[in-house]
């Protein structure tokens, strides 16, 4: 167990693991009965072959159903365990087995994993950030999508690339399979069928063991819960009801009552999805085909997970006044306006009938029809969500133009289910009650499958980090969109199913998707998640990616050659005396892409090809050009970029051949020696087309990063300030009474947290900076006071209002400990803490941006007490 001051250069952020570790042996068995333990209540059964009685495991629990004996455990002990087997299941439950930790996972249904019971896609908007981010860390869910794809698109392409969004259609059958072979080809993973009905809780409110409804009790160190829509999941269609997780599946009973009974707040939470339609009956020629992009791109950063395939489109159709006109008379036939569903809804995605209530001056709403797969007819219409009963749903489709003839094959219903808000988890997705506890994915109030993911990987690492012994980590905000879902799960108290945004990220221009593995490959690496094999793949593209933007800053042009010319054409901007390609790349409207069209991009890589299959983007060009300058040692230039002379077709012996240097690795090295070999300078490395885009976007976008970089180290220096454990939020009369209640209620972890949670004003977050500060003072005034008298001394009316007036001004001043406002001012502070032995005080930890900056990729290191 790690414990102990936390090293600021560490990529992850550790919460303090408690000093006492379970304690398991047959001797203490016995005297399981004495102890105050307390547990899930839990179905029994009869016990099998592969079951012991609960005499001889070696834990201590107690059920408050049955006494302990009634128990039967089962004979092999797990590390962790994991209880649903959808998306965030299936991440977690591979995170922990890559860990090293003996893992079970438990589903209701072996032949649902990874189901996609709503519409077969990955990816969309801000949900494609979270695709590529979990991948970056070693997770599984974009390499899925890449190799089950139907059809792939980037949206918002017109935009910048702060909200580019890729989206794949998946084939929905394929998806299930690969992912459950997956599971069974993975080293330390067991599968197995069941439902699982208790958490078995020691005296010291451990988890110890995971019971099912047939009466096994699997022992475990920690357990993670991804129950998603199936705790006591009821769906409805029109007034009809039927108790289901989704469509033709049981829900999961006696859960909800059993966690409930260990003090957790649940509540209840509603979804739904459209009906599918035999793409058979479809009159194609009313529709507007949505082809995917002739320019695949790939969630993964993995060059092994592309896999090429034919692409299948979709299509569009519209809601007509007809569609309006069943829906408006037939309000009352809907669970939610019939009034016998209260539960909330997903705001982002609404059903048909919100969308006519809501937006009742639109006259039409697009409808896209989409295919769930390659040998099935099933087509998914999306935008069609709706609660009607089945005899009016068939009426209502055959309302859209080209669906007049349809056949239904499945009605669209709305689900029903309990979920728990997780304010009552930390930031590591591990319950604030129960420790070695997780939940993730649906249970939290989330919706989507990426959202699910990324919290199943951060509960799945946190899950084998606390069987190990580890101290758990957190991802904070600023660092990528996991950090930021999390941070709003936890924080805010969500009554309504949360879906992703890119506008919930105040720092989106830097967490983009193409820098998600320099930002998060290196603390996959550190945490274990990412092998040797694509850690060299990172490094490789890093160093290619850094070798050409220090070449395009290097070469230059006059203002006569083609390129600059064409530059100045295409921005409306005219080029001066001399320029280099970066900042020709930096105008407007100007891409890599015309760099290329003139012979001075570097070489295509093609991944299909390996690394001899290169395209010589020098030797392609072919034709003579002149005047360019590039790097040379031989004179003169302050940037180190002088002339060389008249550039000639490639490789010529005449010395014109250019390059601005490849900034490091191999490629560029042997690119340079080979030039030197021929008498000119070096040939760039080659790069694939996403390294190429990667190289431009640092470069077109690098004065608007280092000011929000800035702007987030300043923030980082006021918000890192650490909330002590014990503060009792009551006590402090000069919080308002909301603000006291909130805060008491979420436990924020640091100054930066409480600002997020709803109802705490910037004036609450000023009175708490000055009571800490004064807690802060009066504890040093009272530390050497002798006896308990002094320690228990409080200051009078008078010396409050002083140390407090006294507090404010050195808050305002910056002066205060734990107040630094710069970056070297929190550094300074950070080693006079190192330096006294301070454990666990990263009060005034710098927290630099992951992935900007020449540390490429370090994550912010700020550990606390949780």
């Amino acid at each position: 167990m790690l414990t102990g001051r936390v090293n600021p250069l560490d990529l992850v952020q550790c919460n303090q693991a408690s000093s006492d570790s379970m304690e398991s042996n047959s001797a203490e068995a016995s005297d399981s009965s004495n102890n105050s333990a307390r547990s899930v209540a839990s179905s029994t059964g009869s016990g099998s072959s592969s079951a012991t009685p609960s005499s001889s495991i070696p834990t201590a629990s107690s059920s408050s159903s049955s006494s302990p004996n009634s128990l039967w455990w089962h004979d092999e002990t797990y590390d962790v365990i994991v209880v649903g087997a959808g998306h965030a299941g299936c991440e977690a439950a591979l995170a922990s087995a890559r860990l090293g930790c003996r893992t079970l996972l438990l589903t209701l249904n072996l032949d649902r994993i990874a189901w996609q019971p709503c519409n077969p896609a990955v990816g969309g908007p801000a949900k494609s950030q979270l695709v590529h981010e979990v991948d970056a860390m070693g997770g599984e869910i974009g390499r899925m999508a890449d190799r089950c794809y139907l059809q792939k698109r980037v949206l918002n392409r017109s935009k910048g690339p702060a909200v580019w969004a890729l989206r794949a259609q998946t084939d929905k059958l394929e998806y299930s399979q690969e992912m459950r072979r997956l599971l069974e080809q993975a080293p330390n993973l067991d599968i197995r069928e069941g439902m699982a009905v208790g958490v078995e809780v020691d005296s010291n409110d451990e988890v110890v063991g995971v019971t099912t409804y047939f009466g096994i009790t699997f022992p475990c160190k920690a357990a993670v819960l991804t129950t998603g829509t199936f705790m006591n999941g009821q769906i409805w269609v029109g007034r009809k009801a039927m108790a289901a997780g989704r469509a033709g599946e049981a829900p999961s009973t006696g859960l909800t009552e059993a966690l409930v009974s260990l003090g957790f707040e649940t509540d209840r939470l509603k979804t739904g999805t459209p009906a599918r339609v035999d793409a058979r009956t479809v009159d194609y020629s009313h529709l507007e085909a949505q082809p995917g992009d002739e320019d695949v791109r790939w969630f993964s950063f993995d060059p092994a997970a592309h896999v090429a395939r034919p692409q299948l489109s979709c299509h569009l159709t519209h809601t007509t006044p007809e569609t309006h006109r069943i829906l408006r008379e037939n309000l009352h036939e809907t669970p939610v306006y019939g009034g016998w569903v209260d539960a909330k809804g997903p705001r982002y995605c609404p059903s048909i009938e919100d969308k006519i209530v809501r937006f009742a001056d639109k006259e039409s709403h697009q409808i896209f029809l989409e295919p769930e797969g390659r040998s099935t007819p099933e087509l998914y219409v999306q935008g069609f969500s709706t609660g009607l009963p089945e005899r009016l749903q068939l009426a209502l489709l055959r309302t859209l133009p080209g669906l007049e003839r349809c056949a239904m094959l499945r009605p669209a219903y709305a689900v029903e289910y309990d979920y728990l808000p997780a304010h009552q988890c930390d930031a590591s997705l591990e319950t604030k009650k129960i420790r070695g506890l997780f939940f993730s994915g649906q249970l939290n109030g989330t919706t989507g499958y990426e959202e699910a993911a990324a919290q199943g990987l951060v509960a799945g690492l946190n899950a084998a980090r606390r069987a190990q012994g580890l101290d758990t980590v957190v991802l904070p905000r600023e660092s990528s969109y996991i950090g930021t879902l999390v941070d709003d799960l936890v924080t805010k108290d969500l009554r309504e199913p949360y879906r992703m945004l890119t506008s919930r990220s105040e720092y989106r221009l830097v967490l983009r998707s193409d820098n998600a593995d320099r930002r998060l490959t290196p603390l996959g690496r550190r945490l274990g998640l990412v092998d040797d094999r694509r850690w060299q793949l990172f490094q490789a593209k890093q160093a290619r990616i850094d070798g050409e933007v220090a070449r395009l800053a290097s070469v230059r042009v006059q203002p006569s050659h083609p390129l600059a010319q064409a530059a100045e054409e295409q921005s409306g901007q005219k080029v001066p005396a001399m320029v280099s390609l970066a900042d020709l790349l930096r105008r407007p409207h100007v891409h890599y892409e015309l760099l290329e069209q003139h012979g001075l991009g570097a070489a295509t890589l093609l991944e299909e090809g390996g690394e001899g299959a290169v395209l010589d983007a020098y030797a392609a060009a072919g034709a003579s050009q002149t005047g360019i300058v590039g790097a040379s040692s031989s004179s003169g230039g302050g940037d180190g970029s002088t002339s060389i002379g008249t550039v000639g077709p490639a490789g010529g012996s005449d010395g014109s051949h250019v390059s601005g240097g490849s900034g490091g690795g191999g490629e560029g090295q042997q690119a340079e020696e080979a030039a030197a070999e021929r008498g000119g300078p070096a040939v760039p490395a080659a790069l694939t087309a996403a390294e190429k885009e990667a190289a431009e976007i640092d470069i077109k976008y690098e004065g608007f990063i280092r000011r929000q970089t800035k702007q987030l180290q300043t923030v980082a220096a006021k918000h890192t300030k650490r909330l002590p454990d014990d503060l009792d939020y009551s006590q402090i009369q000069t919080l308002s009474m909301e603000a006291r209640e909130k805060l008491a209620k979420i436990r924020p972890r640091d100054i930066g947290q409480a600002s997020r949670i709803g109802g705490v004003n910037p004036s609450d977050i000023s009175n708490l900076l000055i009571h800490l500060e004064t807690r802060r003072r009066t504890a040093g005034s009272t530390a050497g006071a002798a006896g308990p008298a002094g320690a228990a001394a409080q200051p009078t009316r008078k010396q409050l209002r002083k140390q407090m007036a006294a507090a404010l001004l050195a808050t305002a001043g910056g002066s205060g400990e734990g107040h630094a406002t710069t970056p070297g001012a929190q550094q300074q502070q950070q080693q006079q803490h190192a330096k006294h032995g301070h454990q666990g005080d990263v009060d005034s930890v710098d927290r630099p941006l992951a992935g900007v900056g020449s540390a490429g990729g370090e994550l912010v290191a700020a550990a606390g007490q949780q």
